[in-house]
Order: structure tokens, then sequence, then C-alpha cells
């Protein structure tokens, strides 16, 4: 279920120039190199709307996508390893903890985690922070085309052992990309 229309509104290093207009905004968090930017263009339907890359750390700042006039996609930097200097690192730190607490249009967020990885400190401790702020959130997770089946239970398994249910995701395949969007949908409007 690509959306029809998708505009990029800003790329932003500071919390006042995030967008004004109060429309239901959806975050992507994740470690560095987890596929978050795969996930949104896959989402969307756009190959290049969120730039890929190996290299981890790529996005640098929160970019905000107007999604149908309706809510937007929020990428935020990727938490863990990136080849920057630590005050950059703090910066980034900074600038996601601001956007998590005190945007009162975040509705939901998808936290995003790599199927080979399972669960590290970061996203555990992110996890736990979401649930005491009482913040709506699903698990994604990436990656599930580059393992087999065994290897892809095994996996999901170790997720599960966390009290979530994830929702598997391929870019490759594009497993996963209508099951995540009835969630998204079943949050910003819920019966």
């Amino acid at each position: 279920m690509a959306s029809q229309r998708v505009e990029f509104v800003v790329s932003s290093g500071k919390p006042d120039l995030f967008p004004k207009d109060r429309l239901p905004e959806v975050a992507f968090l994740g470690r560095s190199n987890v596929g978050k930017s795969s996930l949104l263009n896959a989402l969307t339907g756009q190959k290049r709307l969120a730039f890929t890359s190996n290299t981890p750390g790529r996005t640098q700042t929160i970019n905000f996508y107007r999604i149908d006039g309706a809510f937007y996609f929020v990428d935020l930097p990727g938490y863990g390893y990136a080849r920057v200097p630590l005050p950059i690192v703090a910066e980034w730190k900074n600038l996601i903890e601001h956007y998590l607490e005190k945007r009162e249009t975040l509705k939901l967020s998808c936290l995003i985690l790599d199927t080979r990885r399972g669960w590290m400190d970061k996203d555990l401790d992110l996890k736990r922070w979401l649930e005491h702020h009482g913040r709506p959130y699903l698990v994604v997770a990436t990656k599930t085309d580059k393992l087999n089946r065994t290897d892809q239970e095994r996996g999901l398994l170790a997720i599960r052992k966390e009290g979530v249910e994830p929702l598997p995701f391929s870019a490759v395949s594009g497993r996963g990309v209508r099951e995540i969007w009835q969630a998204i949908t079943r949050t910003l409007n819920p019966q």
C-alpha cells in the first residue's frame, strides 16, 4: 500500500525548524545501518526517497516527509556505530531525545532491528524509554532476506523474547510492507 503523494519537507538539526502544521508523525528509529532508509523507501514506493548506504551514520538530521498531505514519516539519525566525531554523536542524541520527549504530534515510533543481530543494549534502552514514557511503538525486523528460513525464525524468536511481536520486513521482496502499513493506519486512524 504505497502512498499516493510523498513530499520531502525539511531536514532539520534544530527543533525550531521542525514542521509546525501539527500533522501526526510516525518516527523511524534504529541503530545505524539497520535499514531505516530502505524501509522508508519501500513503504512509500519511492526508490530514492531516503538515501541508503552501507556506511553507518549517513542520516545526520531529522528528515520529515509529508505523506498524502495527511501525516509525516520522520527519519531519525541512527544510534550506535558511526564514523563521526563524538561531539556530533552527542548533538544527535540531544536532538533525538528532544524530539521523542517533546514532540506532541508523534503518534507512533517504528523501532527497527536487524533480524540477524536482534536486540542490542541501545535498542533495549530505547524500548524501555518508549514504554516508560507511554509512547506507542512497533518493532520491525529488517533484512530477513539475508537469512535462510531457519535463521529467520531463530532471529524473530529472539526478538519475541522481549515481549513484542516483530513485523518481519525485506527491502528485496517487499515482505511486511502491507502489515507495517496496516499497523500505521490503525494507529493514525483508531476506530
